[in-house]
C-alpha cells in the first residue's frame, strides 16, 4: 500500500535517491531542501518557518541533512569554528527538525522517522581516531535520535525512530574521502535503506542500524 513520505534534504545525493525510490514504487513524497525551500538547518527560525508550513501526518519522515567538513587527522587540526559548523548542521539541525515530529507523525498506526547518521559516529566502533568534528557530530545526533525515540514512544505508540548508516556512498559528499572503502551508488544505497525501513518494527525504535539492518554499537 502506498505511503505518504516526507524527505528532508532531498537535494542531496542520498536524499534525492530515496525520493526517487519511494516515488518509483508509488509513494506520495513531499520534499524539503535548502535549494528548493530555503531550509537552513543552522537557523532555528528557518527550520520553524519551513516546517510549520508542512501538513502531516506522514507515514515516513526521512532526514538526510549533513555536512562532512574537513576531517581532522590530528588533535592539532581541530578548529573551533569549523567544528561548531559541523555540529550545527549534523546534530543541532536535525534536533530542530525532530522538534516537529509529534505534529507530523500519526498518533496511531505504524510510522517511521529515519535519520541519516554514519558508522563513524559510533564510539564503540572507533579504532583509528581522527575525524573529530564529524565523529562527534554524528555521536551527538545518535543520542538525539535515541532520546526522541523514547519520548515519542510515550505519545505515538506505534512510531519507530532510528538512526541509519547508508554505507560509503558515491556522492560529492564523499568524493575526496572514500579512499579504500567499498562504495555503492546513491541508488543502491536508497534501495538498501528503504528495505531496512520497510522491515523495522516497534522494537527497533531508538536503534542505530546499517544498510543491512545490522545493529551498530553506540
Amino acid at each position: 500500500m502506498p505511503i505518504r513520505a516526507l524527505v528532508i534534504g532531498a537535494s542531496g545525493g542520498i536524499g534525492g535517491a530515496v525520493t526517487a525510490a519511494l516515488r518509483t514504487r508509488g509513494d506520495a513524497v513531499k520534499t524539503l531542501s535548502r535549494s528548493e525551500d530555503g531550509l537552513d538547518v543552522t537557523d532555528a527560525a528557518s527550520v520553524a518557518r519551513v516546517l510549520d508550513r508542512v501538513e502531516g501526518p506522514f507515514d515516513l519522515i526521512f532526514v538526510a541533512v549533513g555536512v562532512l567538513g574537513t576531517p581532522e587527522k590530528s588533535l592539532g587540526a581541530i578548529d573551533a569554528g569549523a567544528m561548531a559548523q559541523v555540529m550545527a548542521v549534523n546534530a543541532i539541525g536535525p534536533a530542530l527538525i525532530l522538534r516537529h515530529l509529534p505534529r507530523l507523525l500519526p498518533r496511531k498506526g505504524r510510522s517511521v522517522c529515519a535519520v541519516l547518521s554514519a558508522r563513524v559516529g559510533s564510539i564503540g566502533d572507533n579504532r583509528i581516531g581522527g575525524w573529530y568534528s564529524y565523529r562527534a557530530s554524528k555521536a551527538a545526533l545518535n543520542q538525539i535520535v535515541h532520546g526522541a525515540a523514547i519520548e515519542l514512544g510515550r505519545s505515538h505508540t506505534d512510531a519507530i525512530t532510528v538512526a541509519l548508516h547508508p554505507g560509503t556512498v558515491e556522492t560529492p559528499f564523499t568524493a575526496d574521502y572514500a579512499g579504500h572503502h567499498r562504495t555503492v551508488t546513491a541508488e543502491a544505497a536508497a534501495d538498501n535503506l528503504t528495505r531496512v525501513i520497510d522491515g523495522l518494527t516497534r522494537d527497533d525504535s531508538g536503534g542505530f542500524f546499517d544498510y543491512a539492518k545490522d545493529a551498530i554499537p553506540w
